[in-house]
């Protein structure tokens, strides 16, 4: 058994500590919190299980790293704190732990990251002997290794769109979705997830990896952005109200430009409510899905409904972003220690773990 810990127990970190005690190869020895009133609640009564596991959450990173766990699973968030989420992380290879994180944008696509990050990264590999595996929640496996399946079906490809489309009204992470995407912000308000480059900075790594994957060349990476208003105040049941004239949806694409046309397109559609946008792509069903579509010959539309925590997608869409990476840990033990990205790691079946109830 390789003993992980959780370090983080937000959206991602809950459905984090319930796919490791699922695990048939993986132990949860410890849970890293920051939030004083969380330390000693134990880890089942954190991540929404009816049972206890044993495993009591602390805020002492030293003790923790100094058992020498054999991975962590990095859940803290790094949207506005990346230089101390990589100090964290850096922390954590170096004391020899195989580390699966979606924290770190600019190491989706390690082989074009910012020379600085990957040399303290490598270092720390060089100290340690851990490992560092880096893909998103939106969810990575959606905006790379799928479209890059799906993509083999087809005889004639002319372009790879992938869509995450959702309504944030469920969504309980309130200071993201009014101030980072700023939903419910006046319109002359300037989030800073959709600022000019931020969704570049973000999504441009997973371009870059599907455009690697295809044998492509790509001229540039385009952004895109649509903002809509509110034209009526909405209330939420998680977030409260969202009044009229502020900002109630965005759509954004990314765009990996070939021969100076758009050919590999991540775009996101994101709404408060779903009477806002309503002529934008909508999901098949309910408050969300993720989509990838195959322009050529077949035309390919796969969509992938998630869900979790008594029905919510947005919590389906992280347990199964969430599932690629703690499913990825065992092969990562097995192997070299070093810097890898989803194009190096394989996306293996659920081998060990078809009926299987968390230990």
């Amino acid at each position: 058994m390789i003993s992980t810990i959780v370090w983080g127990t937000g959206n991602v970190g809950r459905a984090a500590i319930r796919a490791v005690a699922a695990h048939p190869e993986l132990e949860l020895s410890a849970v890293v919190v920051h939030n004083a009133e969380k330390v000693g609640r134990d880890a089942g009564d954190l991540c929404g299980l009816e049972r206890s596991l044993g495993v009591a959450a602390t805020a002492d990173i030293d003790a923790v790293l100094a058992a020498r766990p054999g991975a962590v699973v990095y859940a803290a968030s790094g949207d506005i704190r990346p230089d101390d989420a990589l100090n964290d992380i850096c922390r954590a290879i170096a004391s020899g732990a195989v580390v699966v994180t979606p924290s770190l944008y600019a190491l989706y696509d390690q082989r074009n990251a910012p020379a600085e990050m990957r040399e303290q990264v490598l270092a720390a590999v060089a100290e340690g002997g851990g490992s560092l595996f880096v893909s998103g929640v939106d969810p990575g496996w959606g905006n790379d290794v799928l479209p890059v399946i799906i993509s083999g079906l087809g005889s004639v490809v002319d372009v790879v769109r992938c869509q995450e489309i959702f309504d944030y009204t469920t969504y309980d992470q309130e200071d993201s979705v009014r101030y980072l995407v700023g939903m419910g912000q006046p319109m002359d308000y300037e989030p800073p997830m959709l600022a000019p480059t931020v969704p570049t900075m973000v999504w441009g790594g997973q371009v870059r990896l599907i455009a690697r994957a295809l044998g492509v060349e790509l001229d540039e990476v385009r952004e895109t952005l649509d903002r809509r208003a509110l034209d009526e105040t909405v209330t939420t049941k998680l977030m409260g109200d969202f009044e009229a004239g502020t900002q109630g949806a965005v759509r954004f694409e990314v765009q990996g430009i070939v021969d100076g046309e758009p050919k590999i397109v991540i775009e996101h559609v994101t709404r408060i409510h779903a009477a806002c946008a309503p002529d934008w792509p909508v999901p098949p069903s309910g408050d969300g899905a993720h989509r990838v579509i195959i322009e050529g010959s077949p035309h390919i539309e796969v969509s992938v409904e998630a869900h979790d925590e008594g029905g919510n997608r947005s919590a389906g869409g992280n347990a199964t972003a969430v599932g690629r990476l703690v499913n990825a840990i065992d092969w990562l033990v097995a192997n070299e220690p070093g810097l890898y990205d989803a194009l190096d790691v394989p996306l293996r079946g659920a081998v060990g773990k078809l009926g299987r109830k968390p230990a």
